[in-house]
């Protein structure tokens, strides 16, 4: 046992010694290089038997506790993370076995010195663990008696025929037979396996994000390889199944969807019986846009070509796999517009983010809009090839809205590709990236656009469906549109004019690049309603022990980082928040009575690289969103992944994923809590709730529940809308990465659907399962 013990003292302190030079010479803590130091002395002492070798660990342990609550205060991980590893060594070198020479005798320092302060920074550390300074405790203002004006083109209160339920995208429904006294009753009412499972070829963010529909007795779905699925929403009984062959494609960075669109047809078509009176729209991950009668799942043969539409016509590149629609399109009348998403940083030359409107039964290209060409909106002929789009122009690949009385669309707008590289944009993409913009429906003319980004250079897509609601301000009821960004900035807007109802504001940027032809934004808006957490510091540095926490302020120190919206560089620069988003395709939820949103907002750093094309020999590129990209054609390739310790723990302090509400009106963030549990991320399956990261979005109801799974860990909950208390909490057979959503059977249960099926990217685990809770003796 001494030996032990002072083998572990010696590599402790070598390393400490080691990396804490290491880090002092980048101008970072002195504590590391001197711990390794007196730990060396330890050592020494403890190996001639002398008795201040006892004192002084037990000194340093003081004066690391000293330190460790100076940099973190009394908050649990952080503390964990610095006294943990010296806490277990300082027991062992309590133990008398430890400090034996021979087997009989004693000849060793002390051990209750050691053992005292060990118990010590064990009991501070537990007693940090009831501290969450991160989180915000408060509760939603109450729902108003009564309800708000009724709108008169949402759906039937037990429906779901549209992604958000509407094409206003509120992810609310009226439906309040569950309620916050009830939902801890839930319980499965069937479940079914799709048989859409991972492939042993699939790419890497091959994912199950679907939201299903429901149309009357029918729910309607997609699974990533592209099926649509009609099934009994009483049962899960498949009534159709649809596969368009769209095949594997490795260079496809997603494989998903999210959903289908429904468009009802006109009363006679209906009454008359007709073959896709009714159909539903799928985007296959081919690139193209299937027609399907409702009833049959037959294709629409009135519907573009035999009932498709190849979305590659008129594209300047047709690159495989380079372009799809992941979300489902938006109809609106008889329209349905389609956007589509474009690879990141695989190639300059890549196809166009062009939106075009179909007409919904002939599929006739009605309009066009390139925001690399924003003034061409004339439909181009798909039969002459002569004819293109933009190449690389920003994209929306997130969820649409409409506002039918108002005649507009909404569309949250990526980036032009290469994300990283700026100097290939022109003024209209420039003009037009990371923003929201209006498109008329009739002519697809820009109305109004807002930008959330200036020249991004940091993918900072806008990823989310806007939300629409109507909010009582002071100037009265106003038509409003709510904006997620990955930056964690919520934007609360007039959808008549894009205007601000909540203060924005711009903010000095940071400067200077060390890439030839590359500029900078000066300032960067902010909103007044924001997720956005507080810049990095070294102490705010994690990982699982000392050592790896060491070592990612090593990281830190070698890295850029000025901040929000530092440039990438050739050094490597970390971007905080990530590219993966505060808030991400998921977005969020509003409850139009309450007039508050609900939403996930996570917390991860990644780091941004960009690398010259001279040094690429050699090094294996990727095909997925992170990685080591390409970026064919440019100078420099990029490289984006997460800010991680050795051990492949994030590098930054928890929480990195919670619940938050606020209330639209004021822009005032009622609560915010950890979300989610490392049980299903640790060797062991401990349910430790440290607030985990995900990647989906949440259900709102009138019964006062918000639901969501999304989170790393398989786990469905439900929460308390006023006050973010965790309600009901069941396990998953799968990743839950989708947005759940709720509707009547034919007997007037209320039932509660989600899709498990994993994230690729993730890591979460695959699956193909359609689950399906309602309250027991329900009807």
């Amino acid at each position: 046992m001494r030996v032990l013990t002072l083998c572990l003292l010696l590599l402790l302190g070598l390393t400490l010694t080691i990396g804490g030079g290491m880090l002092l010479a980048l101008h970072g803590s002195a504590f590391y290089l001197l711990s390794g130091l007196v730990l060396l002395l330890v050592a020494r002492g403890l190996w001639r038997h002398r008795r201040w070798s006892s004192w002084l660990y037990a000194g340093w342990l003081l004066a690391l506790l000293a330190w460790s609550l100076w940099e973190a205060g009394l908050y649990g991980w952080p503390l964990a993370t610095r006294l943990g590893l010296p806490v277990l060594l300082g027991l062992l070198l309590a133990l008398p076995a430890a400090r034996r020479s021979r087997p009989y005798g004693y000849t060793g320092p002390a051990g209750w010195p050691v053992l005292g302060t060990s118990l010590l920074l064990g009991v501070v550390a537990l007693a940090g663990m009831a501290r969450h300074p991160h989180e915000t405790r408060g509760r939603l203002a109450a729902a108003p008696s009564a309800a708000p004006p009724a709108d008169t083109t949402a759906p039937a209160p037990g429906e779901w025929p549209a992604y958000g339920r509407s094409t206003h995208g509120q992810r609310y429904s009226p439906l309040q037979q569950i309620t916050a006294a009830n939902v801890g009753r839930l319980q499965l009412a069937w479940q079914m396996q799709t048989g859409d499972v991972r492939l042993p070829d699939d790419v890497g963010e091959t994912t199950y994000e679907a939201t299903p529909l429901k149309v009357g007795d029918t729910l309607y779905l997609c699974t990533p390889h592209s099926w649509a699925l009609a099934l009994d929403a009483d049962t899960g009984k498949v009534r159709w199944r649809f596969d368009p062959g769209a095949g594997m494609e490795p260079q496809r960075q997603h494989q998903t969807c999210r959903g289908l669109s429904w468009h009802a047809g006109s009363a006679t078509e209906s009454a008359d019986g007709r073959a896709c009176a009714a159909r539903v729209f799928l985007p296959s991950a081919d690139a193209r846009l299937h027609a399907l009668d409702a009833r049959t799942g037959q294709p629409c043969e009135d519907f573009g070509d035999h009932g498709a539409i190849d979305l590659t016509h008129n594209m300047p590149f047709k690159q495989p796999g380079y372009y799809y629609s992941t979300s489902p399109p938006l109809v609106a009348g008889d329209k349905v517009i389609v956007a589509g998403a474009v690879n990141d940083n695989y190639a300059v030359d890549s196809p166009s983010g062009v939106i075009r409107a179909y007409d919904a039964r002939s599929g006739r290209l009605l309009w066009n809009w390139d925001s690399g060409n924003p003034t061409r909106t004339a439909p181009l002929d798909p039969a002459d090839p002569g004819q293109v789009y933009s190449a690389s122009s920003p994209n929306s690949w997130a969820v649409a809205s409409a506002d039918e009385a108002l005649g507009l669309a909404y569309f949250s707008m990526g980036n032009r590709t290469p994300d990283q590289l700026g100097m290939f944009r022109s003024r209209a993409e420039e003009t037009y990236a990371s923003s929201v913009v209006a498109l008329d429906l009739a002519s697809g003319q820009v109305r109004w656009v807002h930008q959330f980004v200036h020249h991004d250079l940091w993918d900072m897509d806008t990823p989310a469906q806007p939300s629409l609601l109507d909010l009582d301000l002071p100037q009265g009821r106003t038509p409003a549109l709510v904006v997620p960004t990955k930056q964690g900035d919520v934007y609360v807007l007039d959808r008549r004019t894009g205007q601000a109802l909540l203060p924005i504001g711009e903010r000095p940027a940071p400067r200077g690049t060390d890439i030839p032809g590359q500029r900078l934004a000066t300032h960067q808006p902010y909103s007044a309603l924001s997720f956005e957490p507080p810049p990095l510091r070294e102490a705010d540095m994690w990982g699982a022990s000392l050592v790896d926490q060491m070592l990612c302020r090593i990281q830190f120190r070698r890295l850029r980082y000025e901040g929000r919206y530092t440039p990438p560089s050739l050094q490597g620069s970390l971007i905080y928040p990530g590219n993966f988003g505060t808030f991400n395709w998921g977005g969020v939820a509003v409850d139009p009575r309450r007039q508050a949103m609900f939403g996930m907002p996570t917390y991860l750093a990644f780091v941004s690289t960009l690398v010259p094309k001279t040094q690429l020999e050699g090094q294996a590129l990727n095909t997925g969103e992170h990685g080591l990209n390409e970026n064919k054609g440019a100078d420099y390739a990029v490289e984006l992944k997460p800010f991680l310790s050795p051990l492949g723990v994030p590098c930054q302090a928890p929480p990195w994923g919670t619940i938050a509400a606020a209330d639209l009106r004021t822009g005032m963030v009622a609560y915010q809590y950890r979300n989610g549990t490392i049980r299903d991320l640790s060797p062991l399956p401990v349910p430790i709730r440290m607030g985990v990261p995900g990647i989906g979005g949440p259900l709102l109801t009138a019964g006062g529940v918000a639901f969501l799974a999304a989170a790393v860990d398989d786990n469905f909950r439900a929460y308390d809308v006023d006050s973010g208390k965790l309600l009901w909490n069941v396990r998953l057979p799968a990743g839950g990465q989708a947005t759940p959503m709720t509707y009547l059977d034919s007997r007037g249960r209320q039932m509660v659907v989600l899709v498990a099926g994993g994230h690729g990217s993730i890591g979460t685990r695959a699956g193909d399962y359609v689950l399906a809770y309602t309250l027991p003796g329900s009807d």
